[in-house]
């Protein structure tokens, strides 16, 4: 057994299925360095799970009227069965709502808060009034300062993409209740990141061969300098903080999710009958901490993560943080909410997993962003995995099979060209290796087909069809030249195309061959070959044009269940415009209507006079809290009694696409003139 390697894949959120992205990113990177490891016959253990706490989850229960926990047990069982479907070989999938990571990640918080690690500081955030809760960034939506769109979040405008806080909106408002939220203080625990700077410079600068794009980030982290991270935060869904008397606070899912790696090979351990051996691979030095990542969570396991593991002392550090950039998906970006993603369980139903793990591995955005698109899916099934190394492995066997009477041939005396043939074999597997070992797996891949390549090229330039009849003997050297180079590709791309190397090494019986096997006599003269079947069948035309067409219908479908607005009024003239007298004013006082479901009686100083408007906006505000709110009035607009009451004007409001509505606020004098 060679060296002890931990490797770890990002935990998924447990609110939504697998696509490609995802695979792309974390996943198939990971599980092709993982079954390289195992057919060297290393110790390497594989560790993933459901990442079940944070506001995506809370938010998708309340969409949908059922409790977080019903959404993360719905998809983590999915999720679990899409990745061994897939052939993602994790030796455990944990989740971070079992009890073992809820005592491991409150063991972490209150070692960290014995040692005086934490800060402990008070902040205001907003908070629901009604709901009895504060709002966590998702949980807050209002106007985006910089481009005046409705529907930003508190951390993000999704229209122009500027990062945000809460405090940053313009008439913020609950997500919960639709009020206007009220800042209130709040006390939470802070790692103080900026304590552990020169550790973890120290730290990065003893490390290796680390990607470009992701040293890149870290340094940038590092040289804008480190403050404080908040560890909990108000919520109900989560690790409960152990601390007495501050209940409602969870420790923050950035803190608890990577530590969900310690709890899941914790259960692993259990799970072999040895509780303590995941210790050897968390707390010994002889072990190797490898975490394949997406870009977007650099900063957690490079910097946040290993600053917690130092904090708690004796744990092994990072060897590598070999993250991906994103994939993109015919040319656009991948996007959920748009219905533009290929989910791998839809995949499924279609096609082998062999055929995306080999395509996807030939465009993995290792250290850029990289374009997946159904027609290059096609063209390197067809043009590689078909017609080289399906091709290539078909014509040994079957030539071998019906010729030598299923058994390898003996070889005779080897020429240049039968050793240059066999050569390759070695000389690509260390290529290989050392490509596997620096997570260069594109290049590894295209090395493996490089062998298949050659032996297409050795089958059709020494012509066995014709050396069976003019030289028995020499075409019995080349089908073992040819059996020995397919045998080889049984292994080599083993971590690649599972399925089909499995099938081939059966064929070849050859099946517990592994990686030290590769050389050019790995079958013996004799041994039995059975034809075996095609490996991989050609993707039609009309099979590429059914999933591009299944992508536009899945986007419009998504486009067309969101909120429409409503169309754009006739063309009107500025004259028509300006016999409008729109002014601001200021609501004073505001009460409900006896009698009246919607109709709410508001009295608004104008500047010139205090005018008494009815609004039928009673299921939409709260008339408690509208006095002092800034408001556009129509102030020409002939009176008319409502419920007995004259109404000396109209209080404009916006109506949004899923039927709320908004006041137009201005913060102009009263009786300023909206032009």
């Amino acid at each position: 057994m060679g060296k002890r390697t931990l490797v770890t894949s990002a935990l998924p959120y447990a609110n939504g299925p697998i696509h490609l992205g995802h695979l792309a990113g974390a996943y198939l990177p990971a599980d092709f360095y993982v079954r390289y490891k195992r057919m060297r016959n290393e110790d390497v253990v594989f560790i993933c799970g459901s990442d079940e706490h944070g506001v995506p989850i809370t938010i998708a229960a309340d969409k949908e009227g059922v409790t977080p926990q019903d959404i993360v047990d719905r998809f983590h069982e999915m999720n679990k069965k899409t990745f061994e479907e897939f052939g993602i070989s994790f030796d455990y999938f944990g989740r971070t709502s079992a009890s073992v990571h809820h005592e491991t990640s409150q063991d972490f918080f209150r070692v960290l808060n014995e040692k005086g690690v934490f800060k402990k500081k008070s902040e205001t955030q907003l908070y629901d009034e009604k709901a009895k809760m504060f709002l966590p960034d998702r949980y807050v939506k209002g106007t985006c300062p910089h481009c005046n769109y409705s529907e930003a979040f508190g951390d993000q405008c999704e229209k122009c993409g500027t990062s945000l806080s809460p405090s940053d909106l313009i008439e913020p408002r609950s997500m919960v209740t639709g009020d206007k939220p009220i800042y209130k203080e709040t006390e939470h625990w802070f790692l103080p990141l900026g304590d552990f700077q020169d550790d973890l410079q120290a730290w990065l600068d003893s490390t290796e061969n680390w990607k470009p794009n992701v040293m890149g980030q870290v340094k940038s982290w590092l040289k804008q300098g480190l403050g404080d991270r908040a560890v909990t935060r108000d919520l109900t869904w989560g690790v409960p903080v152990p601390v007495e008397g501050f209940d409602g606070k969870v420790l923050y899912v950035w803190f608890d999710a990577p530590i969900g790696y310690i709890s899941a090979t914790k259960e692993w351990a259990q799970q072999q009958g040895d509780p303590d051996l995941w210790e050897k691979y968390w707390r010994n030095k002889d072990s190797d901490l490898i975490h394949f990542i997406g870009k977007d969570n650099i900063v957690f396991h490079c910097i946040m993560f290993p600053a917690v593991l130092m904090s708690y002392d004796g744990y092994i550090l990072p060897k590598n943080v070999p993250a991906n950039e994103f994939l993109n998906l015919e040319g656009q970006k991948l996007s959920t909410s748009r219905g533009w993603a290929v989910w791998v369980q839809e995949y499924l139903k279609d096609f082998d997993p062999d055929l995306m793990r080999y395509v996807l591995g030939t465009g993995l955005p290792e250290t850029k962003d990289a374009d997946f698109s159904w027609k290059y899916f096609q063209d390197h099934v067809n043009g590689e995995l078909a017609d080289i190394f399906g091709n290539f492995a078909y014509r040994t066997l079957s030539f071998t099979s019906r010729y030598f009477d299923n058994k390898v041939p003996t070889a005779g005396d080897l020429n240049e060209e039968d050793r240059n043939a066999l050569g390759e074999i070695d000389r690509l597997k260390k290529e290989i290796e050392n490509l596997y070992e620096t997570f260069r797996f594109r290049e590894a891949i295209q090395k493996s087909m490089n062998l298949a390549r050659a032996g297409n090229k050795y089958f059709t330039e020494m012509e066995p069809w014709r050396l069976r009849k003019d030289d028995p003997e020499r075409c019995a050297t080349v089908l073992n030249v040819c059996c020995q180079i397919t045998a080889a590709l049984s292994v080599l791309f083993d971590p690649v195309i599972p399925d089909a190397c499995l099938k081939l090494r059966e064929a070849l019986n050859i099946r517990k061959a592994g990686w030290a096997d590769i050389t050019g006599q790995i079958l013996k003269a004799g041994s039995p070959v059975d034809k075996g079947e095609i490996l991989f069948k050609k993707v039609e035309d009309e099979a590429i044009e059914a999933q591009r067409k299944k992508l536009e219908e899945q986007s419009r479908a998504q486009e067309a269940s969101k909120p429409v607005l409503e169309p754009i009024k006739n063309t009107i003239t500025f004259d028509d415009f300006s016999k409008l007298d729109i002014r601001i004013g200021e609501i004073l006082t505001a009460e409900r209507v006896p009698k009246s479901d919607k109709l709410l009686k508001i009295t608004v100083d104008i500047g010139l006079e205090k005018r008494t408007i009815m609004a039928g906006i009673a299921q939409h505000a709260d008339p408690k809290k509208l006095p002092g709110k800034k408001v556009a009035v129509v102030a020409n607009l002939k009176p008319r009694k409502m419920m007995g009451v004259p109404s000396e004007g109209m209080i404009l409001m916006a109506e949004t696409p899923d039927g709320d509505f908004m006041f137009v606020t201005s913060e102009a004098d009263n009786g300023s003139v909206v032009a």
